[in-house]
């Protein structure tokens, strides 16, 4: 008989790069690796306090900030700007990973912004260049990711298994239910129906290609809901259609399906639902 030990990948010792790493679910992810044995390395905007939240968590997590060099991308920063969306930021995020840990076996990409088409508070449209910036930062900033990450996973040794490698991406519920955030959903959407191409793809080469679709999770981005102007009546609403448990879900919760993905090679090619149940409605 198969034991544990022998079925499940060892995740000590690896080395995670986490994107979004410094709030939500993916300082959640962060902290869930490190208390595993895994290295990891966060990639967050400079006015993130990325830098706290790898200190806190000891040697083995360092925090890489990404650069707006030019001046018109320094004043459209704000809020949304991130820096996956950056080839030249990223590359070099990979180079000073590289220097300092060696490799990389796990990418987690939880960098995303929110985004909708129609304002109901202002009664206005959003700007095409609001909407293509939701896209951009969610579906083009994980695809720059992932290129980077396929090179430096290809140099790795095989495992028994065949195995360089895990990315996972972050989908959504609303990838596939109704809800308002039109932009938000077409961009996840992207992610989802890019799961099993890449998996396809990148089997030759031992590298694994999973997501993760979250419903309603206590992070910043659906607790701080005055930024897309939902009303705590709504947030109560989305809080009992949940089948079971009626509450929001617990980042700690996303973590450790992250950590079961990476240890469990079987798991390919798929998104995962992490929801409770909830079907979004009208």
């Amino acid at each position: 008989m198969n034991s544990e030990t022998t079925v499940l990948l060892p995740t000590k010792g690896l080395v995670a790069l986490v994107t979004g790493g410094a709030s939500g679910l993916g300082k959640a992810t962060v902290e869930f690796l490190i208390n595993r044995g895994l290295k990891v390395a966060i990639v967050d905007l400079p006015s993130s306090n990325g830098a706290d939240v790898a200190k806190s968590c000891g040697e083995n997590c360092l925090f890489i900030p990404a650069n707006v060099t030019r001046e018109d991308e320094v004043k459209a920063a704000k809020f949304k700007k991130n820096q996956v969306t950056r080839e030249d930021e990223v590359k070099a995020a990979f180079g000073i990973l590289c220097e300092n840990f060696g490799r990389v076996d796990v990418i987690v990409n939880c960098a995303g912004i929110p985004g909708k088409l129609y304002d109901s508070v202002k009664r206005e449209m959003q700007s095409l260049k609001e909407i293509a910036e939701t896209v951009n930062v969610n579906v083009i900033g994980t695809m720059n990711v992932i290129q980077f990450a396929c090179q430096m996973m290809a140099e790795n040794e095989k495992d028994k298994d065949g195995q360089r490698g895990v990315i996972i991406n972050v989908s959504s519920i609303c990838a596939y239910d109704d809800n308002s955030l039109h932009a938000y959903s077409a961009s996840k959407g992207a992610i989802s129906s890019m799961t099993s191409p890449l998996a396809f793809e990148f089997a030759k080469h031992g590298i694994r290609f999973m997501a993760i679709a979250p419903g309603l999770f206590s992070t910043p981005m659906t607790t701080n809901l005055n930024n897309i102007k939902v009303v705590e009546k709504r947030i109560e609403y989305l809080k009992n259609i949940v089948l079971s448990p009626k509450r929001f879900g617990n980042p700690l919760e996303f973590a450790a399906l992250v950590h079961h993905i990476i240890e469990n090679r079987y798991l390919n090619g798929e998104v995962i639902r992490l929801d409770g149940g909830l079907r979004l409605q009208q």
